[in-house]
Formats: structure tokens, sequence, C-alpha cells
């Protein structure tokens, strides 16, 4: 039975794509197509074990799957004249149409998903992955990745959108979707952004094989083949990535003898098909497989033709000039025309938002400053790196890289900014709401600038620079407030002039935002990307009148369903039928802890307070400060002048409904 088992795991990996994209031709829906090819796998998993397994399982679960989506038509009237002409299909056994997979890659990638749900959806048709194994791909929770899967189908549901091939007009726009899509599941496999382990194979090898199966089906377009041409190299440096214990190894210490030929060769025939292919100007994947093709032809890192890969970065700059592109191109600048010149190009980007908490843009920056023996500026900027990713492998790399500088050590002179910092947050007069303020001002300064960075070293002119990269476009009221706290914290450690370079912002005065109408909150709360947990904290706040950290604060073992209250502090909260509705699938069969939780479980440098922590989940309590953030951002359509509302306009909202549903505990 185990053996019979592995047979169906691996035949539905093979086979379940044809199988739901044939289905989604005859019913017009992919989350039907894919419950019908479930139901053909349930058979499958009852029936093989007893009968022996077919001589043609693929063949065997397609027509079981055929039958159910016939049997499924037939109950439905509204599709009744299609009846005859699908059980003669099913009869003549056709072979599905070869463009119906790429029909379903089109579906699964469409522009009007969330990039992480087009993620998890092709994972999950295409990839035959269940949703635990996406889950444990992504490092989140089986439950979160449902949740994306079973809104991304009710969005394509609601959206109408056809099952049919664009015009090629459009093909190649779509196209471009698939291939971020796959290249992004490849990224994450090869860079994992979290968790213990550098690289993630199966995630890999789960890309190679969609780009392979995408380059079959669309064997005309240039960027298919140069993408699967730029995989295929990459992943031949799989082995000597990493060391004996996990470790990294960069790119010039790699032992090239490990590197996997075969890949490199399939990368090259895969590259000069996307040449024979192509137009007369390269896009941006033919690019970069140009450049992993430069470094796989070099037999030594000596050997590397630095200049070449310069040119090309300047040439993907001007198709793609993003920042994280601009940061590559510095490397290759550094390596081919001298640390300096990389230097001078990253510290021009260092200003820019999207790099904020990025931890390769210090780590290449310390590589090139060791490079230019400012040892103490590199120490800094490796330790910098190290707290910013989340990674464990990659973190424990970036502090050897800072504890293997040698020089003198820069902290042992005076207290460092994150010492400073905590020594002034734990003073016993400060009340609670002032420590979370000011240290969300702190933890961002620290966060720019490095924990180990020496105080008598920190000037106004960096303090300038972070709050323009952090909060240069945010509302004046809180570039004020994080101004406020700097003053606070530089008076304190006899830094007075730690804010000169910040002039206060005058703020406007004048009426509060209006509440949200009815409309307006129906129209936001019915979005089908909306995730749970903000559904129904919103839906909280707009019918209790409650403020936002009582709504907070509450505690799962609290709540009175029945009553429709729980209390919060001396008040109570209470609820309408619509929070009634949502909270049994939010908490989803918790028992304890904070009814409202944070996305991921804390790290082991930040656990928070037990009655914070879920004991189920090791997840957190939702803080104040993220859930204004995500009201904000989901609200910028609403009122874009302002950048997003705050949960206070649903409160307003409250208050003009019968009756005001919070009141003091008796």
């Amino acid at each position: 039975m185990p053996d019979t088992h592995r047979t169906i795991d691996a035949v539905w990996k093979l086979e379940s794509a044809k199988i739901i994209a044939g289905l989604t031709r005859m019913v017009h829906d992919v989350g039907l197509a894919e419950e019908l090819a479930q139901d053909a796998l349930v058979a499958a998993l009852e029936q093989w074990p007893v009968a022996g397994i077919p001589d043609n399982p693929g063949a065997w679960l397609t027509t079981t799957a055929k039958r159910r989506a016939v049997d499924h038509i037939r109950r439905d009237r509204r599709l009744t004249n299609k009846q005859e002409q699908l059980a003669h299909e099913l009869e003549q056994q056709r072979e599905p149409e070869q463009d119906d997979v790429l029909r379903l890659m089109l579906i699964s990638c469409h522009p009007v998903l969330p990039t992480g749900a087009r993620a998890a959806l092709t994972l999950r048709l295409l990839g035959g992955l269940t949703t635990e194994e996406i889950a444990r791909a992504f490092l989140v929770t089986g439950a979160a990745i449902a949740q994306r899967i079973a809104a991304a189908k009710r969005t394509l549901a609601e959206q109408r959108v056809p099952f049919d091939l664009p015009d090629e007009a459009e093909l190649t726009e779509r196209l471009a979707s698939v291939l971020e899509v796959i290249y992004l599941i490849f990224n994450e496999g090869y860079s994992a952004t979290s968790g213990d382990d550098l690289m993630r194979p199966g995630l890999c090898l789960e890309a190679l094989r969609l780009g392979r199966l995408l380059a079959e089906l669309a064997p005309q377009e240039a960027e298919v083949h140069a993408l699967v041409a730029l995989m295929e190299i990459q992943a031949s440096r799989s082995a000597a990535r990493t060391g004996p214990s996990g470790e990294p190894v960069q790119l010039h210490e790699q032992n090239r003898g490990r590197w996997d030929q075969l890949l490199i060769r399939r990368g090259f025939t895969a590259m000069l098909r996307a040449r024979q292919v192509g137009g007369a100007s390269p896009g941006p994947y033919l690019l970069q497989a140009a450049i992993a093709v430069c470094h796989a032809q070099a037999t030594t890192a000596e050997d590397t033709d630095w200049a070449r890969i310069a040119g090309l970065y300047g040439a993907l700059a001007q198709l793609l000039p993003t920042p994280v592109v601009q940061l590559n191109r510095a490397v290759s600048l550094g390596m081919a025309h001298g640390p300096q010149a990389g230097l001078d190009l990253v510290d021009s980007l260092a200003a820019d938002p999207a790099l904020r908490d990025y931890h390769l843009l210090p780590s290449v920056r310390g590589d090139l400053l060791a490079r230019l023996d400012r040892h103490q500026e590199a120490r800094l900027e490796f330790h910098r790196a190290a707290t910013l990713t989340r990674n464990a492998a990659e973190r424990a790399f970036l502090e050897r890289r800072a504890d293997a500088i040698a020089g003198t050590d820069p902290t042992g002179h005076g207290p460092t900014l994150g010492e400073a910092a905590r020594a002034f947050l734990a003073r016993g007069e400060l009340d609670p709401a002032t420590v979370r303020s000011y240290g969300q001002t702190l933890r961002r300064l620290r966060l720019a600038l490095g924990d180990r960075r020496p105080l008598a070293s920190l000037t106004a002119d960096q303090v300038a620079g972070v709050f323009a990269t952090a909060w240069g476009g945010a509302a004046a009221r809180t570039w004020n407030r994080h101004r406020s706290a700097v003053r606070s914290f530089g008076s304190w450690a006899h830094l007075d002039d730690l804010a000169a370079g910040l002039e206060r912002r005058a703020e406007k005065s004048g009426s509060r935002a209006p509440a949200l109408g009815p409309a307006q909150f129906d129209a936001l709360c019915g979005r089908p990307d909306l995730p749970l947990r903000e559904r129904t904290l919103w839906r909280l706040l707009y019918e209790s009148g409650a403020g936002v950290k009582a709504v907070l604060s509450l505690n799962v073992e609290d709540l009175d369903l029945a009553d429709r209250r729980a209390p919060a502090g001396r008040t109570w909260v209470s609820w309408r039928s619509g929070t009634a509705r949502l909270l049994p699938g939010l908490l989803a069969g918790r028992t304890r802890g904070p009814v409202f939780l944070s996305d991921r479980r804390p790290g082991p440098g930040r656990t928070p307070a037990p009655a914070d922590l879920c004991p189920d989940t090791g997840r957190r309590r939702l803080s104040y400060e993220r859930a204004e953030y995500l009201f904000k951002e989901a609200t910028r359509s609403l009122d874009p002048a302002a950048g997003g509302s705050t949960l206070g306009r649903l409160r307003l909202g409250a208050a003009q409904q019968v009756p005001h549903m919070l009141s003091d505990r008796a």
C-alpha cells in the first residue's frame, strides 16, 4: 500500500495540471475544476490499493475526473444543452488540448491576483502540491495558504476571467506575469528569505519544471527560454553554494568542480533557443541569462569577464531601473572598475525606500568597504545586514564576516546605539504608550544605522537621512511625533543637536476625516483578497464603536459568542451579526490567547509578554501600529490625497449606527 500511495502521488504531480486544465475548459470554473480533479484523486486512493494500479494511471484519473464533470453539468440545468457534446467527448477519450495547460498557467498567474496568491495557486494547480506542502515551502501556516488560494479562486470567478488564450498583443503581457511568478518561486527556493536553511531545493525544482513546461507550450517566446536558461545555470551552482554546515559560500569562493555540468549545458541550449527566436532587442530575462552564462563560462573566479557583466547590468538597468538591479550593478562595477566605483553607486541607493530593510544593501556595502580597508565601517555594515535578514544561515554567515575583520573594535569606546536605546526605553518614568511610541522611532534608527554603531559617532545628518527615507512622505503629525522622540533621546544621551536637521512640520487644522459610509465600508470589506483577520477586525470596529486598542486587547477565552460581547479593561465590547458570523472562522478552534494575531511568530530576540502570545500557534498579538498600517494601505484608493485612512474612521462610522455598542462595565 505505501508503494501504491507513492505511485499515486507521483502520477498526480505529473498529470494534475493537464487534468485540471481540461476540466476548466469543460466547466469554466478553475475552483470547481480542482474540486472535480480532487474527487478523482480520492477515488484513486480508495480503489488502486485494492484493484491495482491501472496500465495508464493518467488516463484513468482523467476519465474519472471527466465523468465527475459530466455528472455535475447534468445536475446544472443551465448547461443541459452541453450534455450530448460533453458525453460524446468523454466517449471519444479525446486527449486534453495542449493549450489547456497554458491557459491554466495564464489564469493562475492572472494580474488581477496579488503576487502571493498567484504563486500559491500556481503551485497548487500546476505543481500538484498540497496546501501543507506550499505552507511549509513558504514558512507560513496551512490556514494562511488555504485562505490565499480560496480568495484567488473567488476573485477569478467574480472577475469572470475567461479560460481563453489572449490575442498576441496581450499574450506577451500575460506571459510576463507567469514568468514573474515562476522566477519568484525559484528565488524563494534558491535564496530563502526566512527560516534556518539557505535553500529550499523543492521550490527550485518545481520552478524549473514549470519553466520547462512553459517553454514547451510557448516555444516562440524568447523570454520564456531565457528564464529557463537563467534558472538552469543558477541551479547548477546549488551543490557549491553551501558548506558542510549549511553556511553560505560566496560565488568567487565556490568549488566550480561541483557545478552541475548537465544543468549548465541545458542552460546554454535554452539560451541559444532564446537568441534564435528573439527579436532585435533583448528582454530582461535574456540579459540576466547572459550574465549567468558569463559566470558559467569562467573556469575560475579570476577568469570572470566582469567588464562584460557590468555592461550587461547597465543594459538591464535601462530596461528595469529598479533599486535591486542597480545594487547588483554596483557589485559588478566594484569588480570591474574597483570598489570605490561600486561604493559610489551603493551610497546613491541608500536613501531609496525600497531598499530600506533589504539586508543585501549593507552586505554589499560592507564588502566594498572591506576591500577599501575601511574595516570599522565594514564591520558595522555586516552586523547591520545580519540584523535585517530573516534567514538564520545567512545571519550567522554575516556575523562571522563581521567578526573576522581585523582592526580596532569601534564598539569598545562608549555605548552603542542599540545599548543606549535599550537603556533609554527602560527608564521607569516612561509609561507603556510612550515606550511603544519612542520604541518605533528608535527601532527604525537602529535598523537603518546599525545596533552596534557607537553612540558618540551618531550625527544629525545621519538621522536626517533616516527620516527622509522612512517618513519623508508621512503626515506632519507622524513626522513630528518621531522628531519629538529623537529630540528626547538626544537630550537624554547628551547629543542635543541630534535633531538639528529636522524641521517641525505644520500640522493641518480643521475637522477630522469623515466616517466611512455604509457603501464605502461594504465595498472595502467585500474585496475578495481581503484576509479574514482584517475583515473581522474592521467589521468589529465598525459595529462596536470601540477603540482600536480595546478591540486588539480582546482574548479568545473572554469572548461571549452567545451574547456577542467581551470585556476589555473597564468596558465591554459588543458586536452584531456581521462580526458574529466571522469570529468562528477567525478563531479556527482556538480557545486561548489573543483574538487577533500577527502574521508570523516573533523572532528569538523579540519575545512578547505571555499575555500577548498565542499558546496554540506561537504567534503574538496583532500590534496597533501594524493594524493601522494595513488599514491605511487598503484605503489608499478611498483617500489618495492623505495616503489612506486611519482605523478611527471605522469608530466614527459606528457612531452613526443605532445603538452605540460600547458601554461601561457594571
